[in-house]
Order: structure tokens, then C-alpha cells, then sequence
């Protein structure tokens, strides 16, 4: 029997446009309805950006502050399965994502239906998709399933890339030698295979086993050490915030919070995973084990 199925996002880049077309692939192939709703916020965020533009909407993303979205139609009243697309702004949602958890409509289409995340990230995503799985509780939502594609590369690597893309919006190799930012194309062309798994639970309408399954096929791959750093940075990137908010003038403070930023990247956080790695991890490691697989799943 054919379900309907909503794909409800925001991107700047397309790349969760890619992947969520790539993803549905098999779920329209199968004769299900899917409807792909891209949102707009009512002032656009430029792409690419300017430093002082991306850095500009630090505090109210880490804040959770709601900004307007332009008026969108949806096709039903109910679905049968929604595919939430997100991206993760200084370690929390994004403006335009977190905008759409907190609108009338998209609560009232959330609300008793399950719903599958999905993200296209550099490689921090955890701290948003809380944030996001707090909401689902809040309005009601089954969330049945997580998929996150991320930027496989080396991590100091992929903070050059994805500065690279995000400032001149140019998707190739920086300087040639690099390789290229973001979610790989053959990760994207892969998430058919995710759709095929989604496909065979609605037709039953049972999501028990869903999740299980995707983590078979690493459509979640928990690292620690991404998780410890994020962890931490989570805590200080809220300390900013509520600390640059305050100001008067928050231009000072936002350039002295981007330099902060590129030495906390480049310089902290590598000697603070060495010293966790040496000294504390060896010790944690039922711990570590229970927060990895809590991660992965979508309690």
C-alpha cells in the first residue's frame, strides 16, 4: 500500500537537497507519495558567507532564537513518514531548522508520526540532533530512525575545506591539493541503500529493528573522539553566547570569539584529546561504550 511521505528541510550549499533525493529514490520507486518541501527563511542567509555574516548569527543560534520562514504550502494534512532534513549551526540546529520545530504547522504534521532525521554535517552533529530529539518529545513526534552523512576526512582538514566552500561557495579541491569539502558524492549516491531499508518498515508500519539495521550499514558512525571534544565545546560555545548577547555591541566580541575559535580548533582541542586520551580514557571505557551506543540510536 503507498504511504505518503514528507521531506521537510533547509539548505543553503543543495547538499541536503542531494542527499534527500538520493534517499527517497527507492521510497518513490516503490510507489509511496513523497513530497521533497525545501523552507525559506524570511531574511536569506548569504551563500557563500562573509566572515562577519556567519560568525554574526552565533548567539541566536546557539540561543535557539526563531526566525520567520516565508510561507509554504503543504500538500496533506497527515503523513505517513516525514523526513526531517537539519544542519548543525556552532554545534546547535540551525536557525531555519530549529525555526521549523517551532512552527504551528510543522508541529501539527510532527505530532503522532514518525519521523527519520537526517543531516548532511562536517562532522559535528550530536549537540544539534539533541536539541532536535528534545523537541520531537516536546511536540509529540515518533522518532523512529537517525542517518547522518558526514565529511569523512581528517578533522583539521575538513575545518579548511568547509571554511573554503562556505566563503567563496566553490565545491572543488582548495589550492588543488585538498580534497573536496563536504559529504562525498558516492556517500550520497549510498543513502539509496538507507531508502530501500526505510522502505520495507512503513510498508509495515512497524519502525521496530529500524535503527538497528541503518547502524549495519553505518548510516550513524559514532567517533569518541569528535563526541568528547563536541562535548566540551558545547558547554563553552553556550557560555559565549549568553556572554556576547549582553554586549551592546557584539562586533568586537564576535571577532575576538572567531579568533578563540581557530586557536580552540587548531591548538586546544588537539592537546586536550591527547591528555583525555592518556590519562582518562583507558578508565572510561563502559562509559564511553553506553554514550557511543546511546548516540547512535534514537532514545
Amino acid at each position: 500500500m503507498a504511504k505518503k511521505i514528507l521531506a521537510l528541510y533547509y539548505t543553503q550549499s543543495g547538499q541536503l537537497e542531494d542527499i534527500l533525493n538520493s534517499f527517497t529514490e527507492p521510497l518513490k520507486k516503490a510507489g509511496h507519495t513523497v513530497e521533497i518541501l525545501r523552507v525559506y527563511p524570511q531574511n536569506e542567509y548569504p551563500f557563500p558567507w562573509s566572515a562577519e555574516s556567519f560568525f554574526s548569527v552565533m548567539p541566536d543560534c546557539v540561543l535557539g532564537v526563531i526566525a520567520a520562514l516565508k510561507p509554504f504550502q503543504l500538500k496533506e494534512t497527515r503523513y505517513d513518514l516525514v523526513l526531517f532534513g537539519y544542519q548543525a549551526w556552532f554545534l546547535s540546529p540551525s536557525i531555519p531548522a530549529n525555526s521549523l520545530l517551532h512552527n504551528a504547522q510543522v508541529q501539527a504534521i510532527l505530532k503522532d508520526t514518525p519521523v527519520i532525521t537526517v543531516t548532511g554535517a562536517r562532522n559535528m552533529w550530536i549537540s544539534a540532533l539533541e536539541r532536535i530529539k528534545k523537541s520531537f518529545k516536546e511536540i509529540g513526534a515518533q522518532h523512529v530512525g537517525n542517518i547522518v552523512l558526514v565529511d569523512t576526512h581528517a578533522n583539521l582538514i575538513s575545518v579548511i575545506t568547509i571554511l573554503y566552500w562556505m566563503f567563496t561557495a566553490k565545491r572543488d579541491r582548495f589550492l588543488d591539493i585538498l580534497p573536496k569539502p563536504g559529504v562525498s558524492d558516492t556517500d550520497i549516491e549510498r543513502t539509496k541503500l538507507f531508502g530501500t531499508i526505510v522502505d520495507k518498515y512503513l510498508s509495515k508500519n512497524e519502525w521496530t529493528g529500524l535503527q538497528n539495521e541503518l547502524l549495519a550499514e553505518k548510516a550513524v558512525v559514532v567517533e569518541y573522539n569528535l563526541m568528547y571534544t563536541e562535548s566540551k565545546a558545547t558547554r563553552l560555545f553556550g557560555i559565549w553566547a549568553n556572554f556576547i548577547v549582553k554586549r551592546k555591541n557584539r562586533d568586537p566580541w564576535l571577532v575576538v570569539f572567531k579568533y578563540y575559535l581557530l586557536i580552540a580548533l587548531f591548538i586546544a582541542a588537539p592537546i586536550i584529546l591527547t591528555i583525555n586520551t592518556i590519562f582518562f580514557k583507558p578508565f572510561l571505557r563502559t562509559r564511553i561504550k553506553k554514550e557511543l551506543a546511546y548516540y547512535s540510536g534514537v532514545n
